[in-house]
């Protein structure tokens, strides 16, 4: 199934869920993005990637998240088992994956290493964050599979 971009649209379904983990889906997904509105209005833009990654795993957490940071995600090759080929920044509740950048602006790699993801884990919603923009809303990306 080819991942749907959904830019900065926090409602649309995602394709074979059930009503009930549509919901949840949604629910993670605002407060990732509450989160991370909260991140930058403290620190603003201009930080390194993992600066921003530490603040919103540790204000996700205190909101009542589980969040894990750096999860290797497989990938199969010939038959050979590459555990360390892909890593998402964070993983919201087992659920979501949220890819943090902080560069000039997103570009296609960025939303291709973001499909691949979701991709090769079977996770259906993923969210691309920038912080290097003015107002954050312009750097929020939201792609379902």
């Amino acid at each position: 199934m080819r991942p749907r971009r959904v830019s900065r649209t926090m409602h649309r379904p995602i394709y074979g869920l059930e009503e009930a983990e549509q919901t949840e889906h949604d629910r993670i997904a605002r407060g990732v993005v509450l989160a991370a509105l909260a991140v930058h209005r403290a620190v603003g833009p201009g930080l390194l990637e993992s600066v921003y990654q530490t603040c919103l795993a540790h204000k996700l957490r205190s909101e009542g998240f589980t969040v894990d940071r750096e999860v290797a995600i497989p990938l199969e090759f010939e038959g050979v088992r590459l555990d360390l080929a892909v890593r998402a920044d964070l993983v919201v509740n087992g659920i979501v994956i949220v890819e943090l950048k902080s560069v000039d602006s997103i570009v296609g790699v960025h939303r291709a290493q973001l499909m691949t993801q979701l991709r090769l884990s079977g996770r259906r919603l993923g969210l691309l964050i920038n912080f290097n923009e003015e107002l954050l809303r312009n750097g929020i990306e939201r792609f379902a599979m």
